[in-house]
């Protein structure tokens, strides 16, 4: 049976590890430090976890400056909040300062399910690659959150990661070597390349094995890194096949598959399409009832994959 772990929990694991390695590491969280996992950290560094209540605006400027002092910041809410509420202060307040501040956003997407629209950003990468000098990580999996998140916390300067609610498959055994900015390879393939992020990774290697079955060999890419993006892994599968398919838990607007098509206009067009959000809201209702209405399944890679193959 497949583990489930979901990458808000990795993240919360990993804070307790981390409290231990950087003396100077402090977590801080926007009153949801239950929903985000920080508060496990809190529990063994009381001294070093700061909960700033409702109030998000206050959260990351509180962040940024206890960062400039020297310190280490990993500061929590919901991603609809700190990509939306908080844009200004990250913008201004970290980014232009560069801030060792990183921006560890929870319940991304649609899979945050029962919470709504008013909950379920799309929108937060495209605003987050905007910032300049600001890191954009979409881990694909528990094991890969723990990776990035200590890598995360070990570099120097602004980054945001976002993670999820819902539990979701273990697509690594612990062995590969995850790093910020390379993408990961998961499967082969010589007629087209699906690239992928976030909970999308595991649907497009559903997705390749059902493709399989029609003769059809798709390489899987997880680009856990949005920003810098991997370009010599995207033009590497480009030449490789002529087709890519990008596949993220985001609009189809300014997200990865934006940051992929802008680099294949730029130095090597060949045929993409994209699944994501499709410019609209979300809605209420049961995870894996909301990605099947928005299109959003390995069975919706695979129709997809099937149009642009021809």
């Amino acid at each position: 049976m497949t583990e489930m772990i979901a990458t808000r929990d990795a993240y919360g694991k990993a804070l307790v590890e981390l409290g231990e390695t950087y003396t100077d590491l402090i977590v801080m969280d926007g009153d949801l430090s239950g929903s985000t996992k920080t508060k496990e950290f809190a529990k063994v560094y009381p001294d070093r976890f700061f909960n700033m209540g409702i109030a998000e605006q206050n959260l990351y400027g509180a962040a940024a400056g206890i960062a400039l002092t020297g310190k280490r910041v990993c500061a929590s809410t919901f991603a609809m909040f700190a990509s939306g509420r908080a844009f200004e202060i990250i913008r201004n307040s970290i980014g232009y300062t560069g801030a060792n501040v990183k921006i560890c956003a929870t319940h991304g997407g649609i899979t945050v399910g029962e919470d709504g629209a008013s909950h379920q950003t799309f929108e937060d990468i495209a605003l987050m690659r905007t910032v300049p000098g600001m890191t954009v990580i979409v881990p694909g999996d528990g094991v890969s959150a723990d990776k990035l998140v200590k890598a995360a916390v070990a570099m120097d300067g602004p980054v945001y990661m976002r993670l999820g609610r819902s539990k979701i498959p273990v697509v690594y055994d612990g062995s590969e070597n995850i790093s910020i900015g390379k993408a990961n390879k998961l499967r082969e393939g010589k007629d087209l390349s699906i690239i992928a992020d976030g909970i999308m990774v595991n649907e497009g290697l559903k997705a390749a094995e059902m493709l399989k079955a029609d003769g059809i060999e798709a390489s899987v890419t997880d680009m856990h890194t949005v920003k810098p993006l991997d370009e010599e892994a995207v033009l590497e599968e480009a030449g490789k096949t002529g087709r890519i398919l990008v596949a993220e838990e985001h609009s189809v607007i300014g997200g990865l598959g934006s940051a992929v098509a802008d680099l294949l206009i730029r130095e090597m067009p060949v045929k993409a399409a994209f699944i994501g959000q499709q410019d609209c809201y979300g809605r209420s209702g049961k995870p894996d009832q909301l990605l099947s209405m928005y299109h959003m399944t390995a069975e919706d890679i695979v129709s997809k994959t099937k149009e642009l193959a021809g």
